[in-house]
C-alpha cells in the first residue's frame, strides 16, 4: 500500500484509526478460551466487527511472543487473513525492532516478506545502519519512534542537544536516511503540544498516533496540531476498543468503541 492509497482510504471511509490487536488470554471473554486458537479466534471478530470503521490494524508482537510458538501461529494467521479479507487495510507490525546490517536485515525480511505486513516500528536508538536495512523494501514502511506516549519519554526524548529536542534530531537526521520517503514516525497522543513543532519538520509524513483513549491522550488536540494536507495521522487504540465487554457481545461492543472515535473523525475531516 503506497501513503496515497492510505490517504485514499482515509477520505473513503471518513477515518483514520487504527485498531490495536494486543491480545491478552486473560482479558478476552472467557467463552473464547474453549477455541483451538482463542487469539486468532478474538482477533477475527474484532477485525470484522471494525473493518468498516478503521484503516489499519496494529498488532503489538510482545503480545504473541509471550505465548511463544501458539503465539506466533496465531500472529500469522491473523496477518494472513487481513492481507486475504481485508487488504485494503493498511497492517504495522509493532515490533520496535532494530539492530546493525544483516540482523535488521533479517527482522525486515521476518515481517515484510515472511508475514506480509506493510509496514514495522524501528527503534532509532542505534542510528543509519539499524533503520537504513528496512528501508530497502519497496512498497513496504519503517514507523520511527519519535516521540512515545509513554510517562519515561522525557528521560530521554527531550534532552536537548545543540539547542533542540533529541526527537526532534532523531527526525531531522532520519530525513537524510536512503529511502527516507518510506518513513513514517511513532509520535505519542499524550504529548500533543510537540505535535505542532513535529508537524513543522515532517508536512506531509504519516504520524502514527498511540496513546487516545486508555491513556488519556486528546482526538481534538492531536488534529489540532497534527493534522496536515494528507490527513497523515493513524490514531491507534487498543484495549479501549478491544476490551470494551467480555460478554458474549464483545464485538459489537468494540465495534460500537470504535463508532465513536471513527464518527468524531468524520466531523474533524468533514471540516477541513
Amino acid at each position: 500500500m503506497t501513503s496515497e492509497q492510505l490517504t485514499e482510504q482515509i477520505r473513503l471511509k471518513k477515518s483514520f484509526l487504527c485498531v490495536g490487536l494486543d491480545v491478552d488470554l486473560e482479558k478476552i471473554p472467557p467463552h473464547l478460551l474453549k477455541e483451538e486458537d482463542p487469539i486468532f479466534a478474538f482477533n477475527k471478530a474484532i477485525i470484522d466487527a471494525t473493518a468498516d470503521l478503521c484503516v489499519g490494524y496494529k498488532p503489538n508482537t510482545a503480545f504473541y511472543e509471550a505465548y511463544g510458538l501458539n503465539g506466533w501461529k496465531a500472529l500469522q494467521k491473523t496477518i494472513d487473513y487481513l492481507n486475504k479479507e481485508y487488504p485494503n487495510h493498511f497492517t504495522i507490525a509493532d515490533a520496535k525492532r532494530g539492530d546493525i546490517g544483516n540482523t535488521s536485515t533479517r527482522y525486515a525480511k521476518a515481517f515484510f516478506e515472511a508475514m506480509n505486513f506493510d509496514s514495522v516500528t524501528v527503534a532509532p536508538y542505534m542510528g543509519r545502519d539499524s533503520v537504513e536495512p528496512f528501508l530497502q523494501f519497496p512498497g513496504k514502511f519503517v514507523i520511527l519512534l519519535a516521540l512515545t506516549s509513554n510517562a519515561g519519554a522525557f528521560e530521554f526524548q527531550t534532552l536537548q542537544v545543540d539547542d533542540q529536542n533529541l526527537y526532534e534530531r532523531v527526525i531531522e537526521t532520519s530525513l537524510s536516511w536512503e529511502h527516507a520517503d518510506r518513513l513514517m514516525y511513532v509520535v505519542g497522543a499524550t504529548k500533543a503540544e510537540h505535535l505542532a513543532v513535529i508537524r513543522k519538520k515532517l508536512p506531509e509524513q504519516f504520524l502514527l498516533i498511540p496513546g487516545v483513549g486508555a491513556q488519556g491522550g486528546s482526538l481534538q488536540e492531536v488534529c489540532k496540531y497534527g493534522m496536515a494536507p494528507n490527513v497523515g495521522l493513524l490514531v491507534n487504540s487498543s484495549r479501549g476498543i478491544i476490551y470494551a465487554s467480555k460478554g458474549d457481545d464483545f464485538a459489537e461492543a468494540a465495534a460500537a468503541k470504535a463508532s465513536e472515535l471513527q464518527q468524531q473523525m468524520a466531523v474533524i475531516l468533514d471540516a477541513i
